[in-house]
Formats: C-alpha cells, structure tokens, sequence
C-alpha cells in the first residue's frame, strides 16, 4: 500500500477556537534546560587532578538510584504531553480532563504537543526521561504496539512504555466529504474497484489505528487504497474538508464534529452508535472489522510502581467526574478504567491479535 505525506494546517468546525487557544499555549510556554556537567578540566594538578572513573560511576548511579527513591507525586505543576497535533482525540481529551485533573493533583496542569511520527517521536523520548513525577504522557493503543512491531526505528519498545491507565476507546469511522459522491461504503468500494489505488484515505499517523482500518478495509475487500498519513487527526481533518483526500478513516468523535461538513459511511464498532442509528458498522456491511484507538496516560520506565498507581488514582478521578462523563459521551467517546496491570494485560492480548492479522496481511517478516 503506497504511503504519502501531505502536511495540511489546522482548521475546521468547532475546534478552531480549541487550536488558536492551545497553539497560543504551546508558544507562550517556558522551555526549560538542565545543564550539564562542567567536564572541561581545566587547570589539572598534577598530584591531585585526575578523577577516579569508578568512583564517579558508583556516585552516578547511587545519585540516579536516590533519585528514583524521591520521586514524589503529586508535583507543583504537572507536565501533560500529547503526542499527536492540537485539536486531535488526544487533545480534546487532555482538555476536557484538564480542569477535574487539577482539582484531582491539587496543582496545574500544563498541556504541551510533541507531534510526529505518529506519536513515536514523543514516545521515543518518553522512554529515557528521569522518572521525576513531573511529566505524564499521553499514549494509544495498537500505536505502541504495530510501531516497534513494523519500524525498525521506532525508537522504543512496547514493554518501556510504563502505562499508569486507560481511560477511552474510540472506534475507528470511514467519512467522505459532504459533497463526495459516494453514499454508502458500496459506492466507495464499487468506485475503488474501478480505479485501483486512486482513491485516496487519509488517517492520523502510519502503523495507527487508522492505518490498520485502511488495510483490513482493503484486504477484506479486495481493492487497493491508497493511504496518507497525517501527524494527527488535527492536521488530516482539513485534508478531508478540502477534498485532497477522498475519504478519512478517523475515529467517531469526528463523526460529531464533522456532522454538518462530511458523511460517515461505516463505523468499526460492535453495534450503531447511539448518537448515529443511521450509521452502519462495517461487520453489518460484511466486513470483519471492529477497531479503533484506546489512549491513556503513561511515564518513564523507571517511575516507582507507588507513583504510577497515585497517576492512576487520578485519572480514575477524573473519569469519575459527572462533567468528565457528559462531554466524552457527547463526543462519541467510550469511557474505559483499566489501571496499570489492566492496561498491560489489554496491551499483551492486542499484541497477538495484531501479529495474527499483520501476518495475514503478509506485513511481518
């Protein structure tokens, strides 16, 4: 399946006040440094300047070790990083949680974005920082999983993500442009049919939930798709509203979002959406598809085991909270609680299930 990038800026519906708020955010926000060690070594003496390796080694690792052992939870300001673009499920998610996760810590929350590579740009970086208590990470899955699966530069490993708790599931949708021609998925597919590998699908990230949609959509049906990539679900909307792609396999809270601009022609949910009766899921349609993105909140490796379960007292707070409910129901959001063993015995059976299915696929050497 050819895979292009087109990068599109953010606008659209009811979030283009959402985006100028958090890209205000982002740039507004202090980047702060830690400074190095001082190891010019200037001005030696020679009875007394050279320094023991193994001493300084020993000394490192016990102030690392004393390091872990202080972690206190929660901080004074509490650092949230999503890892796809503002105005994303990530995102509006982080913001709808923002003002009960603070009432929660007891301290501000600051939401910053490290969009890229589907979300292993920041997930790379996640894996080798100090397990401090400051930082809390955004993370999806089958993302962390497929990534290290199929990318030999992924840059981390599924197992070094130390998830503290999932709170959503999203499904995965096909949508067309309001104006599209195709009415239903039998179009789309008659159409694909027709002109193999010129319809175009955008989606959030490659080796993402909406990337594997695509493949299983074109597998189980025969045809050949094209799919683009988008840094996330903020940057691939507009792409679909300007009509560069022909559809977007996406996730439902882009079915109310996007309700009066484009059309959802099936959805990868066990039954029709509540919100959307008229709706088809792709198992009705006669294709074995039920998928989407779980996302939750993950630190460092070597977080104390004690931190993370207070992170997922938090976030089991937080999704606890009448309003917290409202909104994520309104948004087509499926509420989960999976604290950190849950999280990695879901992880550990998605695992073989997509092994099973990339190899089908013949995607797995």
């Amino acid at each position: 399946m050819q895979l292009t990038s087109r990068p599109y800026p953010f606008h659209g519906s009811r979030l283009w006040l959402l985006a100028l708020t958090t890209i205000l955010a982002v740039l507004l926000a202090a980047c702060g440094t830690q400074g190095g060690e001082d190891d010019s070594g200037e001005d030696q003496q020679a009875d007394g300047g050279e320094t023991d390796e193994t001493d300084e080694g020993t000394e490192d690792s016990g102030d690392e070790e004393a390091a872990v052992a202080d972690v206190e939870f929660p901080p004074s300001s509490l650092q949230y990083v999503i890892a796809f673009d503002p105005g994303g499920e990530s995102d509006i998610t982080a913001r709808l949680q923002q003002q009960a996760l603070e009432e929660a810590v007891g301290a501000d929350v600051v939401i910053n974005y490290q969009p890229g590579g589907g979300g292993a740009l920041a997930w790379s970086e996640l894996v080798n920082m100090q397990p401090d208590g400051t930082t809390i990470m955004g993370h999806n899955l089958p993302h962390i999983i497929l990534q290290p699966m199929l990318r030999e530069d992924a840059g981390y490993e599924t197992d070094q993500i130390k998830q503290a708790y999932i709170f959503e599931f999203t499904p995965n949708a096909l949508m067309v442009p309001e104006g599209s021609p195709y009415e239903t998925l039998e179009d789309f597919i008659a159409a694909a049919e027709e002109t193999p590998g010129a319809l175009t699908v955008g989606g959030s990230g490659d080796f993402t939930a909406n990337h594997l949609g695509t493949l299983m959509l074109s597998d189980q049906a025969g045809v050949e798709l094209t799919y683009t990539p988008f840094s996330g679900t903020g940057s691939a909307v507009p792409a679909l509203l300007g009509q560069h792609v022909t559809a977007l396999m996406t996730y439902t809270p882009q079915m109310v979002e996007l309700e009066d601009q484009a059309r959802p022609l099936a959805v990868a949910s066990e039954e029709r959406l509540e919100q959307f009766p008229d709706v088809p899921t792709f198992t009705e349609l006669g294709y074995d598809i039920v998928d989407g993105a779980y996302r939750g909140v993950a630190m460092p490796p070597d977080t104390p085991d004690e931190v993370v379960q207070q992170v997922a007292d938090v976030f089991a707070e937080v999704n606890a909270d009448p309003g917290v409910q409202e909104q994520m129901r309104e948004l087509a959001f499926e509420i989960e609680d999976l604290g950190p063993e849950e999280s990695e015995e879901l992880t550990a059976e998605r695992a073989e299930v997509y092994e099973e299915l990339l190899n089908e696929l013949g995607l797995l050497e």
